[in-house]
């Protein structure tokens, strides 16, 4: 199953996380890399996945600053892929799609992994908080404001971002 939409005309910060990780497989190569998979043949053995497939999907998170590579042998040439400050930034939505599967799909307390905050030991539930007042809030709590003035498409933003990721 390939890619099925384009969105880089839209105009909406939904689309342009889409853009960069709405592919398939994205967000599993993500969530073993936050569980420390490092390598290519790592991933490969763990997801089952194409390796054609798997290197379009690492190529293009390093490509949109998500993650990096880093060579790990000189004799033959290896690298590994880690996880960039952008790329860190998307451990809360893969812990709020998990508290999703886990609520809707297996039904609370009956998925197959579970989340242990480690300074209390209690489980961990994610929650949406305001970072101004620490409140929770959910989205019957958000006024939603257009930004004003032009906005750049999906497009132009990720191309903008891309300049940025290659001057790094």
């Amino acid at each position: 199953m390939g890619r099925t939409a384009d969105y880089s005309h839209q105009r909406c910060a939904i689309a342009a996380t889409l853009e960069v990780v709405g592919d398939p497989w994205t967000l599993l190569i993500l969530r073993d890399a936050f569980q420390g998979v490092r390598r290519f043949e790592q991933w490969q053995e763990r997801l089952g996945v194409a390796r054609n497939v798997l290197a379009a999907r690492l190529k293009s998170l390093v490509g949109h600053g998500v993650m990096e590579t880093r060579r790990y042998s000189e004799r033959p040439p290896r690298h590994e892929y880690v996880l960039t400050a952008k790329g860190r930034d998307l451990s809360a939505v893969l812990l709020t799609m998990a508290e999703w599967g886990d609520r809707h799909v297996y039904g609370v307390g009956n998925g197959p992994v579970r989340f242990v905050h480690k300074a209390c030991g209690c489980d961990f539930h994610a929650k949406l908080a305001c970072e101004a007042c620490g409140e929770v809030v959910d989205g019957r709590d958000l006024s939603r404001v257009i930004h004003e003035g032009p906005s750049p498409t999906v497009g132009e933003a990720l191309e903008a971002a891309a300049v940025k990721v290659a001057a790094e």
